[in-house]
């Protein structure tokens, strides 16, 4: 689908005054500057999904590193192996960001959904004034009650050879009776001190930025970053017994032990072994 601006549905810009619309001159303002990452900020009012359509742009030729692609409403949101993520026009934040992480080893990539996670909940610790937690390898999480709930999603794939798009979709406003399915949340459920989209929407990208910087200035090195260790600092799944479920309908149970340097999950199984299994790998990450 291809992406219409946000000043196209003007009709119904203001049918849920909860839900006021994003500012696209003062995101601009706030975030595009000489010397920083963002290069562009685009706001569209509906598509389909826009890590789709950023890796078109960016196949194109038409997108340049640090371009931001927002969406008021995605009808084809996708998370990992394509399963859908959908929510109310203007209800979060749908966005995606095209990233060129020259100089950093292609293996190194892996540690770009990670790094994004852990800029996402910088960004809304700081902004919403809540707790957030990660649930490896691409979930964001909070607690509603006394539940930890998914709020937020991430998504990377690559663009040509020397591009990754990575997308992001962080519920702000669902109310209990919009929540997809029971383990989700949203930050007004988590009890959040704002959810005026604007200034999360910078919060975010602004820890993206950050954390990027170092990551990149490093080399892609997780460990001289910091990146490593501030993942793991955040990672609920460490420390839990899990069960990784596996293509084949295979699975691997054990302790969540490390994220070792590639960005893998280690568990520690009943056998006495430490194995890694990597987001790649796995079709769910659960309990055991």
């Amino acid at each position: 689908m291809t992406p219409r601006d946000a000043s196209d549905d003007n009709s119904s810009r203001w049918s849920d005054l909860d839900r006021p619309p994003l500012n696209a001159a003062s995101l601009r303002r706030g975030l595009v500057r000489e010397g920083g990452l963002w290069s562009e900020v685009e706001l569209v009012q509906r598509t389909g999904s826009t890590n789709s359509d950023l890796v078109a742009l960016a196949a194109a030729g038409k997108a340049a590193e640090g371009t931001v692609l927002v969406a008021e409403e995605q009808t084809a949101g996708r998370g990992r192996l394509d399963r859908q993520w959908t929510a109310p026009a203007r209800s979060g934040l749908f966005f995606s960001v095209l990233l060129t992480p020259s100089g950093v080893p292609v293996e190194r990539w892996g540690w770009l959904p990670l790094l994004t996670g852990v800029a996402v909940a910088t960004g809304l610790a700081r902004a919403a004034g809540i707790d957030t937690a990660l649930k490896w390898p691409n979930d964001v999480l909070v607690t509603v009650g006394d539940e930890e709930r998914k709020v937020g999603g991430i998504l990377a794939e690559r663009a040509g050879d020397d591009a990754v798009v990575v997308g992001v979709g962080i519920n702000v406003t669902l109310r209990a009776d919009e929540l997809p399915v029971p383990q989700a949340g949203s930050l007004a459920l988590a009890g959040a001190v704002t959810t005026d989209r604007d200034p999360l929407l910078r919060a975010v990208l602004r820890a993206l930025e950050d954390w990027y910087g170092r990551w990149r200035s490093a080399g892609g090195d997780p460990v001289a970053s910091g990146l490593q260790e501030t993942y793991a600092a955040g990672c609920a799944t460490l420390g839990r017994v899990v069960r990784a479920e596996l293509p084949g309908d295979r699975s691997l149970v054990g302790e969540a032990v490390a994220i070792d340097g590639d960005g893998r999950l280690v568990l520690a199984t009943e056998d006495g072994m430490q194995e890694p299994v990597g987001a790649g790998d796995i079709v769910h990450l659960r309990p055991a």
